[in-house]
């Protein structure tokens, strides 16, 4: 079956950065988009970013992360990374990746798999 696990969460300082990794299992992985979502205590779950599978992996971000964070992905190793840097205690939630074959840009739309997440706290 379809497995996303996500690692490299933590307990950090403002302004420190973290890299967290997803390792995907069970389907085609190079044919799947990624995406980064969070969900803060009490709040929605948001898109953080995502990358196609298509078109050289082109990424996308919210506002809120953008120039923050840079999401990548390698194939050949089945997974998808986010590198967050500049950290704010407002990023702290807990981190979750997606694969879908058609989603939509910036929100959850299309994806089929979930990872169970990893927690982020930011510290000020």
């Amino acid at each position: 079956q379809v497995q996303l696990v996500e690692s490299g969460g933590g307990l950090v300082q403002a302004g420190d950065s973290l890299r967290l990794s997803c390792a995907a299992s069970g389907l085609t992985f190079s044919s799947y988009a990624m995406g980064w979502f969070r969900q803060a205590p009490g709040k929605e779950r948001e898109f953080v970013a995502d990358i196609t599978w298509r078109f050289s992996s082109s990424t996308y971000y919210a506002e809120s992360v953008k120039g923050r964070f840079t999401i990548s992905r390698d194939n050949a190793k089945n997974a998808v990374f986010l590198q967050m840097n500049s950290l704010k205690p407002e990023d702290t939630a807990v981190y979750y990746c997606a694969a879908g074959r058609a989603v939509l840009r910036g929100n959850s739309g299309g994806y089929n798999y979930w990872g169970q997440g990893t927690q982020v706290t930011v510290s000020s």
